[in-house]
């Protein structure tokens, strides 16, 4: 079933395919105007101010009655972070497991043990390499054809804010690639068997891409997190799911981070922050379109995974006894990290290391000293045109600070959503975007794609993707009479319907 007429608006004449849909407003609130920058504090150039007294009160009563298993938590967090980075430093690139896209069907238990373990995975030959290719010539004519598009740096573009380009919608469109997001969003388990979700039926996320050329310093994104940064500790974010409980109790080794029913009720964007993801993405990742290796403007990531996750949450209740000094001898910094040099605060603060309202969780070796990120940092390995690189939503990542290949460094930020019911009205809200060719919801607002000239239509897309496509672009009706549906599964469909107007 296609979209009715009257779910959806008409878009500006000089763009692809016919201009017959019209429809329904849908009350959104639109963000201001921006770039990637505008997501994180160390691109933005602006200062973190402190944070109000109510996160001093907020840390106590997180850990309140748990003090004693936090201590000891603690320290058995750092003893195990200390021997899994000389894991990680060994295998270097090593460490991230790989799988060829035809061997998704029979894949290896090798394979689903480290990515279950690491939270990261290359899947290769998602798409052939000469339609890579040809992705990333397209969206360079796309460019050429608008070259009012916006971009950061403003002088230099690498990252462009492009979410409706010809080829990322076929990207996103691309049988393959709906496979792998299914094949990947099935490592997740949900404890409820009734919970309105379903890992098998991907929602797209219109997001950016990059086309990083050689020599470039100015993306230079440090260690973060995305999806939120004071949302994971605040009650009404991600506490509203009791996402990271076992974490507060002390219990950091029970936490499971692919338990996916307590992240239905999580609020990962309290603020409105420009880029602040509201919808629910299991994984983050992009599909190459260029060859790739590591220090060539690529991507690194944390494989410490869980462990990071529980330090980078437990990092603020601690200090140390000893302030580090000017001296960059070993044994000063081996005091320093060293377990007995640290405490839990009589008195919570209201710092959070590393996290900002409405900007993304940061990381550093000042802030975060035992994640040893200089050695838990690790690249992923040389990736060609039509790989898909994917890391857990919880995954520490970065991109290198120079580009120091010869060639470009070119993705497509495209990552694995399943159907809930919040992404079910994020797709309301995106579609609007889609068809009036402005942002997706998430990011920074404006006239966007508006005005580009070769821009796809929803009916011209209607006419050229799969139905599956369409169902995950919110542009027709999920079957809610497929074989082996579990009860949860059925009535997010249904659900998912009612919201989208079908």
């Amino acid at each position: 079933m296609l979209v009715p007429h009257s779910i959806l608006r008409g878009t500006p004449a000089r763009i692809v395919g016919s201009n017959t849909l019209r429809g329904l407003a849908t009350v959104s609130t639109a963000k201001k105007e921006g770039n990637i920058s505008s997501v994180f504090v160390s691109l933005s150039g602006t200062e973190s101010a402190p944070l109000p007294p109510r996160f001093s009160d907020l840390k106590g009563r997180l850990i309140s009655g748990h003090e004693d298993l936090l201590r000891d938590s603690w320290k058995r967090l750092l003893r195990d972070i200390r021997q899994e980075i000389e894991v990680v430093a060994e295998l270097g690139c090593k460490v991230v497991p790989e799988i060829q896209f035809k061997d998704l069907g029979n894949a290896p238990e090798a394979f689903q043990i480290e990515h279950k373990k690491r939270g990261v995975a290359i899947i290769r030959d998602v798409v052939p390499k000469s339609t890579a290719l040809q992705y990333k010539e397209d969206v360079r004519a796309y460019v050429k054809d608008n070259p009012h598009t916006k971009a950061f740096p403003p002088k230099d573009p690498q990252v462009f804010e492009l979410y409706w380009s010809p080829s990322q919608i076929r990207a996103r469109a691309h049988p393959n690639f709906i496979a792998t997001q299914r094949f990947l969003m099935n490592f997740w388990h949900s404890k409820d068997q009734n919970a309105l979700i379903s890992s098998s039926h991907p929602t797209a996320y219109a997001d950016r891409l990059r086309i990083r050329q050689p020599g470039d310093a100015g993306f230079a994104l440090g260690p973060h997190v995305d999806g939120g940064s004071v949302e994971r500790w605040e009650e009404e974010g991600y506490g509203r799911g009791g996402v990271y409980d076992k974490i507060w109790q002390g219990k950091w080794e029970e936490y499971d981070p692919w338990e996916s029913s307590c992240r239905l009720p999580a609020v990962s964007d309290l603020y409105n922050g420009a880029g602040a993801c509201s919808m629910f993405r299991m994984y983050q990742g992009w599909l190459a379109m260029s060859t790739t290796g590591p220090g060539e403007g690529t991507l690194l990531v944390n494989p410490l995974f869980s462990r990071a996750t529980a330090y980078f949450l437990l990092r603020p209740f601690f200090s140390p006894r000893r302030k580090p000094n000017a001296t960059s001898e070993a044994s000063a910094t081996t005091r320093l990290l060293d377990s007995n040099n640290w405490q839990l605060d009589p008195q919570p603060s209201s710092l959070l290391q590393g996290a900002t309202p409405s900007h993304a969780q940061e990381l550093n070796a000042t802030l975060h000293p035992h994640l040893d990120l200089a050695r838990s940092m690790v690249h992923v390995p040389e990736v060609r045109p039509g790989d898909y690189v994917a890391w857990h939503c919880d995954t520490i990542h970065a991109v290198d600070k120079t580009h120091a290949g010869s060639s470009d460094s070119s993705v497509m930020y495209m990552p694995a959503c399943p159907l809930t019911e919040a992404n079910a009205e994020y797709l309301v809200r995106q579609r609007e975007a889609f068809v009036n060719g402005t942002p997706g919801p998430d990011f920074p607002g404006g006239k966007g794609e508006s005005e580009h000239l070769g821009r796809y239509t929803a009916d011209y897309v209607q006419r050229t993707i799969s139905l599956e496509a369409q169902r995950a672009m919110g542009l027709a009706k999920w079957h809610t009479h497929e074989p082996g549906l579990k009860n949860g599964q059925r009535r997010m469909l249904e659900r998912a319907n009612e919201t989208l107007g079908f």
